[in-house]
Parts: structure tokens; sequence; C-alpha cells
């Protein structure tokens, strides 16, 4: 069983780009299972934040949240730097309100859900990441609102319901964050710490079965309006390009430690396109293409995250190990 696992934790981006696959051509060659595909999201996201939280010791929760130079550094870089390089980037496709609408809706709102298990598999902050969730879910609560109304209008405001964000918090968080805490304290005894093990050792393939749940459920719908949907791909991948330079600057700035740094770097990059889908989706009949953008951004972000579980731990690395590398290359002395 260890072995297994071990296996499955030193092939794991392999094995998300495989479920990537997996879920793109079972969308696409059996359409019909994009509606239970899409049911199955929220239980399989909720079982692997729970994994999640469950190997994150809540003294380290409790530490976390104590970090006000981290917790600053995540607000200003998700609700200054992010919505100023959202403001720039959305010119691409403001000729069209419908694909500007579903733009801001996604990049404006920082995740608060995978993106804990994608900084995790990079050696990022999780803990801290996790401590600054209630105060990254309230933030974007209120100043949603807000940057629309300053970025499409007020008439467009009004009819924003926000009683999504707090049901996903509830469900998403809050219940596997208990789940968690109670596993652990089960934990002291023989069987939980079987079923601690075997949670945790279940990490890859919840992982696995959230990524092929999400792209089958959608990648139909975006095969069909591909057409009108391209436009926004530039604005994704220039946007992960953008926060990616802006986070690591400025974790440099804050001073943060390399965990910190990756988590923040995570933290500016991936956006909270499943928590916002169930908004986009309750707006009128006009902006019936609107959740697809938002869909088609979790698409290219998915793709984007694996790629940063192996860039970000070589390109944010300590202190020490890059003097010792820099010091492995110098030439020997000579004579």
């Amino acid at each position: 069983m260890r072995a297994r696992v071990e296996w499955m934790e030193r092939h794991q981006v392999v094995l998300y780009l495989a479920a990537l696959a997996v879920g793109a051509v079972v969308g696409l060659l059996v359409p019909a299972v994009a509606h239970p595909a899409e049911l199955a999201i929220n239980p399989a996201l909720g079982l692997l934040l729970y994994a999640t939280f469950l190997g994150i010791p809540f003294a380290r929760i409790g530490r976390a949240m104590r970090d006000w130079r981290f917790l600053a550094a995540v607000l200003i870089v998700n609700f200054v730097l992010v919505p100023i390089v959202v403001w720039v980037l959305s010119r691409i496709v403001a000729h069209d309100q419908v694909l500007l609408v579903g733009v801001l809706f996604v990049l404006l709102t920082p995740c608060v859900d995978y993106v804990i298990v994608f900084t995790g598999i990079a050696g990022g902050a999780k803990d801290r990441l996790l401590a600054a969730t209630p105060l990254l879910m309230i933030a974007q609560m209120v100043l949603l609102p807000f940057y629309l109304w300053l970025l499409v209008g007020a008439d467009f405001v009004v009819g924003i319901d926000l009683a999504p964000f707090a049901v996903a918090f509830v469900l998403l968080i809050v219940l596997p964050l208990i789940a968690a805490g109670l596993t652990q304290l089960a934990a002291r005894t023989r069987p939980g710490a079987r079923v601690q093990a075997a949670v945790l050792g279940a990490m890859v393939p919840l992982m696995m079965l959230t990524l092929v749940a999400v792209v089958a459920s959608q990648i139909a719908g975006v095969g069909q309006q591909v057409g009108s949907l391209l436009l926004t791909v530039p604005v994704y991948v220039l946007f992960a390009v953008v926060m990616i330079l802006f986070g690591t600057v400025a974790g440099v700035v804050a001073r943060l430690d390399v965990p910190g740094r990756r988590a923040l770097v995570f933290s500016g990059t991936t956006r909270n396109s499943l928590v916002v889908l169930p908004l986009v989706l309750a707006l009128p009949p006009a902006f019936a293409l609107a959740p697809l953008v938002v869909v088609t951004q979790t698409l290219v972000e998915l793709l984007v995250m694996v790629v940063l579980v192996r860039l970000i731990p070589r390109f944010i690395r300590s202190d020490a190990s890059r003097s010792l590398a820099g010091r492995a290359r110098l030439p020997e002395p000579r004579g």
C-alpha cells in the first residue's frame, strides 16, 4: 500500500495530465455524462479538501493565522494588484459585454479550494493559505460587486446574488475542516490512525477524480462554443504569466520565506471558478455564454497548475540551495 502511494506521489503530474485527458475524451464522446459529472464536482472537491486539511496539523493553522505579513501580502496581491492586471487584460474582450462579464467574475475572485492542494504539492505554505481562506472569501464577497460596478456598471450589479459564495464556503471549507479536525482527534486511536492514513494515501486519486469530473462536465459545452470563447484564452494565459511574475516579486518585497513565496504565487494565479460558476449561472438569459467563459478559465488554469507544481519549486528555491548551486558551478582554483 505504502509503495503504491509513493509511486503515485512521484508520478502525480503525469497522472493529473492523464486525468485531464480522460475527462476530455469522456466528455466529448459521451456528452450525456456532463450533468452527472457536474453534480459530482462539489462532493469530489469536498473530499479532496478534507484530505488536504487532514494533512495539516491544526496547531500550524493557529500559528499561520498570526502571520500578518503573509496575510497582508495575499490580500494586496489579490485585491490590489490583480484588479489592475484584470482591467488591463480585459480590454481584449471589452467590446463584448458577455465575454467581459465572464472574465471579470472569474479573474477577480481568488481561489480558496484546490489552490491549497496545488500549493502543498509544490512545497508551499498550505497551512498559511488555509488560514487566509476566510479573509479571501469575505473580501471577494464584499469587493466583487464594487469591481463589477466600476468595470461594467451599476445596473448590472443590482441583480447579483452572493448567496452561493456563502454556501460554497460552508460546504467546501467549513465542513471538510471540521471533519479533518475530528479525524485528527480520532487518529490517537489505532482505528482512527488507519482511517487517517487511508485518506491521506488517497490524495492523488481524489485530485484525479476532481479533474476528471470538472473537465468531463464542461468540455462538450466549451467545444460547441469554441469559436466565441477563443478570445478569452489569451486573456487567461497572460493573466497566469503576469501573476506568476508579480507574485514572485511581491513575495520577495514582503520578505516571505520560500514556502510563503510559493503560496503567494499560487494564490495570485489561481481563481475561484468552481465557486463563482453558480453566480454566473444565475445571470439573465442574455449572459448565457458567460458560464462557459468561466469554465474555459478552469480548463486553462488546470493545465497551468499542473505545470506550476513542477516549475515553482525550481523557480522559487531557498537562498541556501541557490548558494550551494552557485558554488558548485565555480571552477576549481588553479595552482
